[in-house]
């Protein structure tokens, strides 16, 4: 396997029963990361019935693709909240994510989760001067906000750099193994269904009915923590979906400092890095390279501009893991969180950025406190509802004109049913084939799989994502696997199978016999 997640291979996957039967609950919340576990814990623990609805493994879509860095600002740093808010919206995004920090920290204590929790210093860098300004403009937005951000001894660092800044008592953890153990931890009123996907939600005055592949979940509320809204969400047009990567080297005989790592490298690069210990073993874990989603000509390359780093800084050769996450970022900067309607009784939590598992978290308690009727200082500070036209024009205008011309440039075109010839085992591509986008894999048995490549989303043509062995959509971030099955994004079903009868074309009909 090319790809695959570090905290997936050192962390306990449990086992959580398959729903098959109709269920009721106080509260149905639909995904099972961080957001989705941490919500039903803080729900349970006021006494609701809570039930959750996984389609895959609990922790194994965005969670356990994540970095594992638990910190208090934010990944594009506060000088572009600062430019779009004022001091006192700092100080409550600050405050607001160091809350869900000793939140995760309390469980973690708490419940005795053996997930490598630690608190570390974050330190931001510019490798070249052409990003010293940056550094200390960040410095100064950072005290504005409340945090005791220090400059810097550049001989803490890990490599030569030109100037950096240190922000004491964050964290680090591994986030599979934290969810899992979180949804094993001993609990009353919380009952988790993996394998289970949700197809459709009703809802009404009297209460919501999740229509799955098992049987109906009724309940009086639903909670969409399932990274991004499924089906179709104006939140959506306010979204741009992107993928990043990580690289996990082994690092044996490496002199590494603990601690968080963001550096600005030549162009204005951003890549992070730290270090991770598990059973014996020394890895240190390179982050960055981000894209919209479906929409890079060679996923690959990203994954190997990691590789180069980490050879030509640190002499790393050994890359163990590789893998990819997916994050959405709000047109106004900010995460939307709360109902999805004023009078609804359906809950959203999106736009996190590449900060999700403390804006999970955050999330968790936000949505828990709404339920019960709780007030919560944050409530409009993230509401899903608010209107910020002049915050969010830049990046409402420039993510839905890149969809719109996804869209356009993929509208189905004529036939070119030599390109199924083409494809190499473990490969795939859309073809044109009598007027129909085909997503076809090759395995690498020679057996071809065929799928529509149009998205069941909002009907935008999948691209092959030749690094994780995906469809991607450059629309609005739906993926499917191989073989056409929806792993993460708004789309609610699958990619369509393709049944050719009489006339197959001849590749194809070679193929089948």
């Amino acid at each position: 396997m090319f790809t695959q997640s570090i905290w997936k291979d050192t962390a306990p996957i449990y086992n959580f029963e398959t729903l098959y039967n109709d269920i009721s609950a106080d509260v149905a919340i639909i995904g099972g990361g961080v957001t989705g576990i941490s919500t039903a814990r803080l729900l349970a623990s006021k006494g609701l019935k809570t039930v959750v609805i996984e389609s895959l493994k609990v922790g194994g879509g965005t969670s356990g693709h994540s970095t594992g860095n638990l910190y208090v600002t934010i990944d594009k740093n506060l000088g572009v909240l600062h430019d779009k808010y004022d001091r006192d919206t700092l100080i409550k995004v600050v405050e607001s994510r160091s809350q869900a920090l000793n939140r995760i920290e309390s469980w973690v204590k708490e419940l005795l989760l053996d997930c490598d929790f630690k608190r570390q210093n974050w330190n931001l860098y510019s490798a070249t001067n052409e990003s010293d300004d940056k550094i200390a403009q960040e410095l100064e937005h950072a005290r504005q906000a409340g945090l005791g951000m220090k400059e810097a001894d550049p001989a803490l660092f890990p490599l030569k750099i030109s100037r950096g800044i240190t922000l004491a008592d964050q964290a680090q953890l591994n986030p599979m193994r934290y969810v899992q153990e979180l949804a094993k931890a001993p609990g009353e009123n919380m009952a988790i269904y993996e394998c289970t996907r949700v197809n459709e939600i009703e809802e009404s005055d009297e209460g919501v009915i999740l229509k799955t592949t098992g049987g109906n979940v009724h309940a009086d509320y639903a909670v969409m923590a399932t990274h991004v809204p499924k089906g179709f969400d104006l939140l959506q047009t306010l979204l741009g979906p992107y993928r990043e990567y990580g690289i996990a080297c082994r690092a044996d005989n490496i002199d590494f400092p603990e601690g968080i790592f963001w550096g600005y490298h030549q162009e204005g690069k951003k890549i992070s890095s730290r270090l991770y210990e598990r059973d014996g073993k020394r890895y240190i874990l390179f982050i960055g390279e981000p894209h919209k989603v479906g929409q890079s000509k060679d996923n690959r390359q990203h994954l190997q501009v990691l590789t180069d780093f980490a050879r030509e800084h640190y002499g790393l050769t050994e890359v163990v893991y590789r893998w990819g996450g997916q994050h959405y970022r709000p047109a106004d900067l900010l995460p939307y969180i709360g109902r999805r309607s004023q009078h609804g009784r359906t809950f959203v939590a999106t736009g996190f950025s590449t900060d999700g598992l403390v804006y999970g978290t955050l999330a968790a308690m936000m949505i828990a406190d709404e339920i019960t009727g709780t007030p919560n200082p944050y409530t409009e500070l993230y509401n899903p509802r608010r209107f910020t036209p002049v915050k969010s024009a830049k990046n409402f205008i420039s993510e839905n004109v890149n969809v719109a011309a996804t869209f356009l440039k993929d509208l189905p075109g004529g036939a070119d049913k030599d390109a199924f010839s083409d494809i190499k085992a473990g490969e795939g591509a859309v073809v044109n084939y009598e007027g129909q986008k085909i997503a076809a894999f090759r395995s690498t048995e020679n057996e071809l799989h065929l799928n529509s490549a149009v998205c069941p989303h909002l009907k935008c043509i999948v691209n092959w994502n030749n690094a994780e062995k995906t469809w991607d959509c450059p629309c609005h971030g739906s993926r499917f696997s191989k073989d056409g099955l929806v792993l993460e994004g708004p789309a609610w079903g699958n990619l369509s199978r393709i049944n050719f009868s009489d006339d197959l074309p001849e590749e194809l009909d070679r193929d089948k016999n």
